[in-house]
């Protein structure tokens, strides 16, 4: 039991809450190329990747594992966006401060859901056999996880060149 529910209901809250940080997130980093601040969506899309890395940690585990380190790491640079936008308002060296950070947390999200897809999903466990402990691995899981980082490179460059928000309201 975790928060008073079964493991599976648990895990079904914690994907739900995940799915909802990256669709919310991929949307706001669209937003970011079109120079649209988005607040609204914005504070959808933090709060629920802070949810998504927080509830992470409630899982029972008996040693720190990767997927608890790429939380930390997460938690850390979405406390500094958070800053970056809500207290120092995306001022000079902020805005891109603000851009990296939220960029890279939502890409860590999108790390694991390649992970998790490949390990959940038989079609994709299929062509990238994992070996527990071990995460999947090959040359297929590596191309995707490869075209996924060269995806958010290209777009977080590209945010950071074209989102000049007037105001974050």
């Amino acid at each position: 039991m975790v928060l008073g529910l079964s493991l599976p209901a648990f895990t079904l809250v914690h994907v739900i809450i995940s799915l909802i940080g990256i669709a919310a997130g991929l949307v706001v980093m669209f937003g970011l190329l079109g120079s649209k601040p988005m607040p609204g969506l914005t504070a959808i899309f933090l709060l629920f990747t802070i949810l998504t890395s927080a509830t992470g940690f409630l899982f029972p585990f008996k040693e720190l594992l990767p997927s608890h380190i790429i939380g930390i790491i997460s938690l850390v640079l979405l406390a500094i966006a958070c800053i970056a936008l809500y207290g120092m308002k995306l001022t000079g060296g902020w805005r891109p401060v603000y851009i990296v950070t939220a960029m890279i947390s939502l890409y860590f999200n999108v790390f694991v859901l390649v992970i998790q897809s490949f390990l959940k999903v038989p079609a994709l466990a299929a062509l990238a056999p994992a070996v527990p402990p071990n995460p999947p691995g090959g040359p297929v899981f590596a191309v995707v996880q490869g075209l996924v980082l060269v995806f958010f490179v290209v777009l977080t460059v590209g945010a950071w060149r074209r989102f000049k928000p007037m105001a974050f309201a």
